[in-house]
């Protein structure tokens, strides 16, 4: 993996670990014998309904949640209107009918309750559980000294960060160009066991250290800017290329092109086409990119220790580089069930993409969107 910047081997590890527990959570509610609402991700419990167990106030969501207000919201929004929690006065029950700004955040009192649903109250269960099954069967399928070596890894990059991150990346947004943007949080103290979060939290702080050299998100440097260049490609085919959704490199490409990195334009060869290429200022943000990987590299090292860095880079490699039969082992987690979400529709394509391949079918950097926190944007 010569040249690979550390952030892809932990976002596809991260991915891979999520849509292989979301695969499962969305089973756990058919075994429940409830029907299930709109499926949701990994990150959807670990930056929300973890915080409200059986009701906590709007305004203490934020502070909870080590997130901004606006991400707290948006989330509380759409867990809202996929009726996994509902808002109101202390007193209140739950509500039958839909009321003005139902599902959107807007409107909510600080003083408001968010109490779980039945729904809601099903998915606490069943996901502090994935997690330690899928841990499980990663020892199974790799090796529990490979999964431990990893676990060791990251908690010693983790054990020095000198704050505390939300254990899992933040939804991204559109308006400010899908950056991170967490503020300072108090330490507590605490290094998360779960290894989702530990995955998160070591790739977010690198993600920290990039943007603050970089003037492209992460996100968009890795996804969608490193697939484009200068001839131009036919946006229908950017999904494929970035390894997220098309609803993910759709925002992508509205940003791009609001400041100027990228022009979509029709294409000359056909007609119903549009391709996407980079301007000048597209291309030297997507050139600067491998240096300000190796100078990301470069402050971790002498933050973490040069032994630490190598350490995790060798970690990430080990549960990668795995094969059975000439398949990646990675992939052997990712097959959906047949009445899967991800196994029909036009997602199918992507899943096939990943099952194929995980190291081009995956995500350079999670993606994780507002519809249902999914890492890969779909």
């Amino acid at each position: 993996m010569p040249g690979t910047p550390l952030s892809t081997p932990l976002s596809q590890l991260l991915v891979a670990f999520t849509i292989e527990l979301d695969n499962e959570f969305e089973q756990g509610f058919r075994g429940a014998r409830l029907r299930p609402p709109r499926p949701v991700s990994l990150v959807m419990w670990s930056n929300f309904l973890r915080f409200v167990g059986r009701g906590i106030a709007v305004g203490d969501l934020s502070a909870a949640a080590g997130l901004p207000r606006s991400r707290t919201l948006s989330t509380l929004g759409g867990m809202e209107r996929w009726r996994y929690v509902y808002v109101g006065p202390s007193e209140a029950g739950q509500p039958t009918e839909k009321r003005e700004g139902w599902g959107s955040a807007r409107g909510h009192r600080s003083e408001w309750v968010v109490r779980p649903t039945p729904a809601g109250l099903t998915a606490q269960k069943i996901w502090p559980a994935l997690q330690g099954e899928i841990e499980s069967r990663w020892e199974e399928r790799f090796g529990r000294e490979t999964v431990e070596e990893l676990r060791r890894s990251l908690r010693a990059v983790v054990e020095q960060l000198d704050v505390e991150l939300p254990e899992y990346l933040p939804v991204v947004t559109g308006t400010n160009g899908m950056a991170a943007e967490i503020s300072a949080l108090a330490r507590r103290g605490t290094v998360p066991q779960q290894l989702s979060a530990l995955l998160s939290q070591v790739l977010l702080a690198y993600t920290i250290d990039f943007e603050h050299e970089s003037e492209l998100s992460l996100p968009l440097s890795a996804n969608a800017v490193r697939v484009l260049d200068e001839t131009g490609i036919d946006v229908r085919h950017l999904p494929r290329a970035a390894a997220v959704s098309s609803e993910a490199t759709s925002m992508a490409l509205t940003f791009l092109k609001r400041n100027g990195y990228v022009v979509v334009e029709p294409d000359s060869a056909n007609a119903r086409a549009k391709v996407a290429r980079l301007t000048p200022k597209g291309r030297k943000a997507r050139d600067a990119a491998p240096a300000q990987h190796a100078a990301a590299e470069r402050s971790w090292k002498a933050r973490f220790g040069r032994d630490n860095a190598r350490r995790l880079r060798s970690a990430t490699r080990a549960l990668l580089d795995q094969r059975e039969g000439g398949r990646s082992r990675l992939a052997l987690g990712l097959e959906p069930y047949p009445d899967g979400w991800r196994a029909s529709g036009r997602y199918l394509e992507q899943t096939e993409a990943m099952l194929d391949e995980p190291r081009t079918g995956l995500p350079r950097y999670p993606m994780v969107l507002h519809r249902g926190g999914w890492p890969d944007g779909s």
